[in-house]
């Protein structure tokens, strides 16, 4: 063996201690994406008239437009409102997912 290089036991000690976190940070990414999927971000437009629900990870759970919103409205401006709310929910929902996601991918030993 060359001089300098020690490829015994305590060696490996750090690759299997990085792998153990690895593996750690893996688990809990897991377990955060998991609860995302059950939390919910709300999004509006025209004052409440579109009501869009999503889950954290990018999961359309209800579209709700008003009654009343519908009698006045043409289908121009309904579908401008509702793709305005789609977006502003997307983008909650991707927040909270940065928020939830963004500690733990910050861990990882590179």
């Amino acid at each position: 063996m060359a001089k300098g290089f020690n490829r015994g036991p305590a060696a490996m000690g750090g690759q299997g201690g990085m792998m153990q976190q690895i593996q750690k940070l893996q688990k809990q990414m897991e377990e955060a994406q998991a609860k995302l999927a059950d939390e919910l971000v709300t999004a509006t437009a025209g004052g409440g008239a579109i009501k869009i629900v999503m889950t954290g990870d990018q999961k359309c759970k209800s579209v709700e437009i008003s009654p009343e919103f519908l009698k006045d409205a043409d289908p121009e401006m309904l579908q401008d409102m509702v793709l305005s709310a789609v977006n502003m929910a997307l983008d909650q929902s991707r927040e909270l997912a940065n928020q939830r996601l963004g500690p733990l991918s910050g861990g990882l030993p590179f």
